[in-house]
């Protein structure tokens, strides 16, 4: 730094570095390779595990919404996009997308069919 400052006040130019324009398109690279090695094939993980979780939602299965409502699913039918789903004395039909975890299973609900 200091023999930047003595070069800056005589007015000679400091020699580049080498190899200096290679380090940003190195990092990008690796940061590339990072996202293509880590990211990319765990979100792909987790979206194929929620959509496993969805499809498999059965009348009596305790689940937890997004907007954080703990209830026992009614109604749920194959081939569906909504359930109809109970949590103290209200029903709700919700999206199936919207559950974000199966808690376990109501043994009364789903011996109501």
């Amino acid at each position: 730094m200091t023999s930047l400052l003595l070069l800056a006040q005589e007015g000679q130019q400091p020699a580049p570095m080498p190899g200096g324009s290679l380090m940003p398109m190195f990092v990008i690279g690796l940061v590339v390779l990072f996202l293509m090695v880590v990211v990319f094939p765990a979100q792909r993980r987790q979206k194929k595990e929620q959509e496993q979780m969805v499809a498999t939602i059965k009348r009596g299965a305790k689940v937890l919404t997004n907007a954080g409502i703990v209830a026992t699913v009614v109604s749920a039918k194959d081939g569906e996009d909504e359930i109809v789903i109970r949590s103290e004395d209200t029903k709700l039909r919700i999206k199936r997308n919207v559950v974000v975890q199966v808690i376990g299973s109501d043994e009364a609900e789903a011996a109501k069919q």
